[in-house]
């Protein structure tokens, strides 16, 4: 699919216009939004991504229409993971309310901007380097492993990463929130209101989860546009999500062994598809291996049923065993 510069552009300043809105409306009015707000912001993202996704349909044909839905459903259903570390860092900086709201909108707007760059790397990679699905294969593989064994046992308690200490370590900051302001003066000296902080830590935390991402999302299309605006539209929604299904996001307690699977389903259709393409000298003489590679239709189907299973599974279990729902009492 050859995607012309024009529509490269049109998407990133589409993306970039609402964006800034947003950041300057909820800038000027922080506030905790409303379910009414959460929802119809919500729902005309969803309905924005399977338009676009139709549109694909329509244009490029249903290969590239289901390459994106499939890639947008992963990316989805993997920062979903991501909100329960984002109220850990909330609750760790002890956000209030009415200023979480901004402080998702720019630590999301970070994200993007990192992912962007992520993005661009692995397909300049995948482009020289036909070994790198290997890589990416068994990386995703092992990620599911460890993923599985932990089995969404996450700390009640956020972790600095080095980048986050080391900014802490090198910036004068103070303990004290001034509205939406990332600096203010304090003493007479220019200082990082925790805000600042927060902002940082939701946007390299993210990075860290794109490490598994980026490369699974990968493993369901070759095409950078596609895997741009399905990251796109995942994360633009993210923000609706986290005040919504705060509650019920506790109570996806399978929700880790649904990913490790999807994650793991994905990485070997990775090396499969490494095997197909094979070039390394080492592996049957250079030559490609004969194996079958996993249509885009099984791949959808199969991402639809593991995290419909996943979300029943896990609701049907924390309604019987309250005690499990992740961060409460009896977490497990």
């Amino acid at each position: 699919m050859t995607v012309p510069t024009w529509v490269w552009a049109v998407t990133i300043a589409v993306t970039a216009l609402l964006l800034a809105v947003d950041i300057l409306v909820i800038g000027r009015r922080p506030h905790r939004p409303s379910t009414r707000e959460l929802t119809v912001a919500l729902s005309g993202y969803i309905g924005a991504a399977v338009v676009f996704g139709l549109g694909l349909w329509w244009v490029a044909g249903g290969q590239y229409a289901g390459e994106f839905f499939a890639g947008w459903l992963t990316e989805y259903s993997l920062s979903v993971d991501n909100l329960f570390i984002f109220i850990l860092i909330m609750a760790s900086f002890s956000v209030p309310e009415q200023f979480q709201q901004y402080a998702l909108m720019v630590g999301i707007v970070i994200a993007i901007v990192l992912r962007g760059i992520f993005i661009a790397v692995g397909a300049a990679a995948i482009n020289s380097f036909s070994w790198v699905f290997y890589v990416f294969g068994a990386f995703l593989v092992y990620t599911a492993v460890q993923l599985a064994r932990s089995g969404g046992t996450e700390d009640d308690e956020y972790e600095q990463n080095r980048f986050m200490r080391w900014v802490t370590a090198r910036f004068r900051a103070t303990e004290t929130y001034d509205g939406t302001k990332l600096f203010t003066t304090e003493n007479g000296a220019r200082v990082v209101t925790p805000l600042f902080v927060v902002i940082l830590a939701l946007g390299t935390t993210d990075l860290l989860f794109a490490l598994d991402s980026i490369p699974a999302i990968y493993g369901l299309t070759n095409q950078p546009y596609i895997v741009l605006t399905a990251n796109l539209f995942a994360l633009m929604g993210l923000r609706q999500l986290y005040f919504l299904i705060g509650d019920l996001l506790r109570k996806l307690v399978y929700l880790s062994y649904g990913l490790a699977l999807l994650l793991a389903f994905i990485g070997v259709k990775l090396v499969l598809h490494a095997l197909h393409e094979n070039d390394l000298p080492f592996v049957n003489g250079g030559q490609h291996v004969p194996v079958p590679e996993v249509p885009i239709a099984v791949s959808l189907g199969a991402i639809v049923v593991i995290l419909g299973v996943t979300t029943v599974a896990s609701l049907w279990r924390t309604r019987t065993r309250p005690e499990l729902v992740r961060g409460g009492s009896g977490h497990s």
